[in-house]
């Protein structure tokens, strides 16, 4: 029986959800689709598990998935494997974009969506065909990288396999009890945000998965001891179908507590928000992105302020938590829009927040218009987390963009923000803050080093506020 193992490599920084680690769904519908033809397959997620070298050189085939984030570990891991031999398939949003990057250290490519081409790769590997009609594949022919045309996007999600988690060994780490379990029902979304390379990957067609076909998974998994965490980039893109999954699940009785990514104008419906709720709606993970008027129509994320404080009022009237992320870097953004983020979020008592920097990743029309206007800094692609600035700014210097963020996330998670949330009964709240402020307080000190090359890389004319930024911003 051949044999392919698929590898997420690990996330190089600390992030918010370090200690909450959770795979992409993306190695395991493929490697579902192996199992189902016949290979043996496994799947090693690596932030809970380390690899397995000698395993990995028994194997036919290597298939790597990454995000920008982890493309340097994910080049390593492919350079090492291809010395012993194995040909190497990556795929994943930053090989997509930067293909003949990633084709240095891979035999193939498989850009987009993988499920159709890696199909059809594996038919012509399985039968010594011509590997040139193969949707969606970069391979090289000689010396030169060939790229096939891109195929259609999968319209019947159905027809893509329910991932089976069995496949890794180490996979979920339990949360207050529960483990949580990944669902995806759509893919694409109808917005296009300037600084986002969703649609770039998946279209802005908005595709979903029938009820049924959900609920099918869903059953599969006790609803008192899990947590469902819904991976889709907007749950609530077609209201229709998204009441109607609600309905069922609430026909079904299912007791899950579930999470999921939504936009502002999900408030606007009062009947959606209300069976969100009763089917089981925990938090709901929100990009505010910015307080700034001009911020908002810059990056074309189609919402107001108005919009943002009414979601707010609507979701907290319905005990729905939210998770608020606001990106700082715009152009239009300046320290009076650092000031006014933080007093808005406390203000408003966000569950959990998250200040994040504005990241030119590959596939993003940000990205595109910082290499154009040459203001990219940094390449170093462990760096593009949103959590380390990389370009260089309009209104703050290189160094003052990042302590915005260390600022922004001092100020929401302080000790005294702590004792307001213990005086108001908000133990979930509090919680979260005590574990933000260790986080924030361990990324500093991990990333000592890079701090203080930006400091270098500011110019002294430009630092005023790098070095006095606490006293120039009073809350």
């Amino acid at each position: 029986m051949p044999k392919i193992i698929f590898i997420e490599p690990k996330s190089p920084n600390l992030h918010i959800f370090t200690q909450f680690p959770l795979p992409r769904l993306g190695s395991f519908i493929l490697g579902t689709l192996m199992k189902n033809r016949g290979w043996e397959v496994e799947i090693l997620f690596e932030q809970n598990q380390p690899l397995d070298h000698e395993k990995i050189r028994t194997v036919d085939l290597v298939g790597i998935s990454t995000i920008t984030a982890t493309a340097p570990r994910a080049y390593a891991i492919a350079d090492k494997v291809r010395s012993s031999g194995i040909p190497v398939i990556m795929g994943g949003p930053h090989v997509t974009f930067l293909t003949d990057e990633a084709m240095q250290h891979a035999d193939f490519v498989i850009r987009g969506e993988g499920e159709v081409a890696l199909m059809q790769l594996i038919d012509v590997w399985e039968t010594g065909s011509d590997y040139s009609q193969v949707p969606n594949l970069s391979w090289w022919q000689g010396q030169s990288i060939v790229h096939n045309a891109m195929g259609a996007f999968v319209q019947d999600l159905d027809t893509i396999p329910t991932p089976d988690f069995s496949l890794s060994s180490h996979l979920f780490k339990k949360v207050a009890g529960h483990q949580i379990i990944p669902i995806q029902t759509s893919r694409g979304c109808p917005f296009d945000c300037s600084f986002c390379s969703v649609t770039g990957m998946f279209g802005r067609q908005y595709r979903f998965r029938s009820t049924e076909h959900i609920l099918e998974e869903l059953r599969q998994y006790n609803d008192r001891k899990n947590y469902v965490f819904f991976y889709d980039d907007h749950f609530t893109a077609n209201r229709k179908r998204t009441k109607a999954l609600l309905e069922a699940m609430i026909r079904e009785k299912f007791k899950f507590q579930w999470s999921t990514q939504v936009r502002v104008e999900v408030a606007k419906d009062l009947e959606l928000v209300k069976l969100m709720k009763k089917a089981g709606c925990h938090t709901l993970f929100i990009g505010l992105e910015s307080v700034n008027p001009e911020s908002l129509l810059a990056m074309n994320k189609s919402q107001t302020l108005a919009d943002i404080e009414n979601a707010i009022r609507v979701l907290k009237r319905h005990r729905i938590h939210i998770h608020g992320m606001f990106v700082y870097g715009f152009d239009e953004d300046d320290w009076n829009t650092v000031k006014a983020t933080i007093k808005f979020a406390k203000k408003v008592q966000l569950t959990s927040t998250q200040f994040l920097i504005l990241t030119p990743l590959p596939g993003s029309a940000f990205y595109q218009k910082m290499r154009r206007e040459n203001r990219i800094r940094l390449y170093d692609w462990n760096l593009y987390d949103a959590h380390h600035v990389v370009f260089q700014p309009k209104r703050f210097s290189f160094a003052e963009l990042q302590h915005a963020q260390i600022f922004s996330h001092q100020k929401f998670y302080s000790v005294r923000e702590s004792v307001k949330r213990f005086f108001r009964f908000k133990w979930l709240d509090l919680g979260l803050a005590h574990y933000a402020r260790n986080l924030n307080r361990t990324w500093k000190k991990r990333n000592h080093t890079f701090l203080k090359v930006l400091d270098l890389l500011t110019p002294r004319s430009s630092a005023h506020i790098t070095i006095d930024y606490r006293e120039n911003i009073q809350l």
